[in-house]
């Protein structure tokens, strides 16, 4: 199998996690499962992959189970900015703080726009009804994540993982 399929076949069994799993381990209002696969996601993937991950999951929960698009703004942002941070930290906790970031603060921002486009009222809205929830879900997420991490790192599969996703350093020799 090689390497390109390698990756959507990771791709695809993250996508498929996040849907099945977001929906059945939820706090009213809170998805924090999708934090955990965001975090997870970020750390093994990387930013695009796991943005491409979240992206996909949220046009499925919308299509298939009738979600409103805070599928979108909630866990895109999050998934991108977990794995930017990780490539920024090299530490899952930076990942988590990705998360934090870009699900809790942005996304939750975001929501209020879209959501008042998608009912087509505001008044029942206001611009920071989405954060306390989104904040709760990536803290809470965020610290299952990084404890599902560190027990997966004991596991040489799921660390070859990160390897497949990480560009091939070129040494070069002088002399």
């Amino acid at each position: 199998m090689g390497k390109s399929t390698q990756k959507l076949t990771i791709l695809a069994m993250f996508i498929a996690l996040d849907f099945v799993l977001s929906p059945i381990f939820r706090v009213e209002g809170m998805a924090p499962m999708s934090s955990v696969i965001n975090v997870l996601a970020g750390i093994v993937m990387g930013p695009w992959y796991a943005g491409v991950m979240a992206l996909m999951t949220g046009i499925l929960r919308m299509t298939l189970l009738g979600i409103p698009p805070l599928a979108l703004t909630g866990a895109v942002f999050g998934a991108v900015l977990a794995g930017w941070f990780y490539k920024l930290g090299q530490r899952p906790i930076w990942s988590a703080l990705g998360e934090l970031l870009g699900t809790g603060i942005i996304g939750s921002l975001l929501s209020y726009p879209v959501m008042v486009w998608f009912t087509g009222s505001s008044n029942s809205l206001y611009w920071f009804i989405y954060t306390p929830r989104f904040v709760g879900a990536a803290i809470m997420g965020g610290l299952v994540a990084l404890l599902v991490n560190l027990a997966l790192q004991r596991i040489s599969q799921y660390q070859r993982l990160s390897q497949l996703f990480s560009p091939r350093k070129e040494v070069i020799k002088h002399g």
